[in-house]
């Protein structure tokens, strides 16, 4: 097939590589502007290396940026981690239109913080699908689908890398052998299911250790790495990060410092306790091991966290 491939990071990079070792011919890569003082998108560094035709376009809503994607004359575009809105004219311009990459089971957690929210909300399984974008957020017809158990401390950056990254991978493989032999299903998205949430940011990480400790222990390993649930510590946020959910430790208030040595930052719930393996205390960018912050004198047992 004509292939075109629109994404980013290293997910569209390995994309990228399978669709190279499939024999499609990748009319053209569309990667995501350079940012001043970072290292280039890992799917502009792959595409280069392959010797293949690169844009970067900043918007795809224009009529020049319409008009080069038709003349690619594609079978098919791939959307490998695609973050910016691609108009449905553009979606259906290839023969086989578009399809789309999403690391959650649609209809639920449409949005972009998808694996996120997965965790927040306490799901016990999650997946990938592959779809038929639309016009809508995340609302096209499926393709394919596999499901996977959630592990019970994964965090959104441990479920993406180790999970749901290959797993994204091999099902686009399965999705253009369907694409290949006309056997491509549309299943129509069940919307009574349907959820979507909003892109997590700090005004959704803040701890409340007074809730149920399983609800912290979601919230936290939902935010890691991005954008890191936070208590405050002595005025600062202090982000937390790798937990592990354990008994309760009587003797203790909600946000009460248990201990904090190699093993980690234990900490008091309503109903339990909780064990961070790894914290960053801003305005600090590296997250370090909480018996540094120990060592400091930073904290101790006893200290409250608010």
């Amino acid at each position: 097939m004509r292939v075109v491939l629109i994404g980013q990071a290293p997910f569209a990079a390995k994309a990228l590589e399978l669709l190279q070792a499939r024999g499609d011919e990748i009319v053209h890569v569309f990667a995501p502007p350079d940012r001043p003082g970072t290292r280039a998108d890992a799917v502009k560094i792959k595409a280069l290396e392959l010797g293949l035709q690169l844009s970067q376009p900043s918007s795809f809503r224009s009529e020049v940026a319409y008009d080069q994607f038709k003349s690619l004359d594609a079978d098919l575009a791939v959307m490998a981690f695609v973050t910016i809105i691609v108009p449905e004219r553009i979606l259906y311009a290839p023969r086989h239109q578009s399809i789309c990459f999403h690391p959650s089971l649609l209809p639920r957690h449409r949005g972009a913080s998808a694996i996120a929210w997965t965790l927040i909300q306490g799901d016990s399984e999650t997946g990938v699908t592959w779809f038929w974008p639309d016009k809508g957020i995340d609302t096209g017809p499926i393709l394919i689908q596999r499901r996977v158990p959630i592990g019970p401390d994964e965090t959104t950056g441990s479920l993406y890398f180790n999970t749901l990254f290959p797993l994204g991978i091999e099902t686009l493989g399965d999705a253009l052998r369907l694409i290949d032999a006309g056997d491509a299903p549309r299943i129509p998205q069940d919307e009574s299911r349907a959820t979507y949430e909003p892109i997590c940011r700090d005004e959704h990480a803040r701890v409340d250790f007074a809730r149920p400790g399983r609800e912290v222990h979601n919230l936290i390993r939902g935010c890691d790495p991005q954008p890191g649930a936070y208590a405050l510590l002595n005025g600062q946020p202090l982000r937390l990060y790798e937990p592990s959910l354990e008994a309760e430790v009587a003797g203790f208030p909600p946000g009460g410092i248990i201990s904090a040595n190699a093993e980690g930052l234990r900490i008091a719930l309503r109903d339990a306790s909780i064990l961070l393996r790894r914290v960053r205390l801003e305005p600090a960018s590296t997250k370090i091991a909480p018996a540094e912050l120990a060592a400091n004198g930073v904290v101790a047992p006893g200290t409250i966290l608010g």
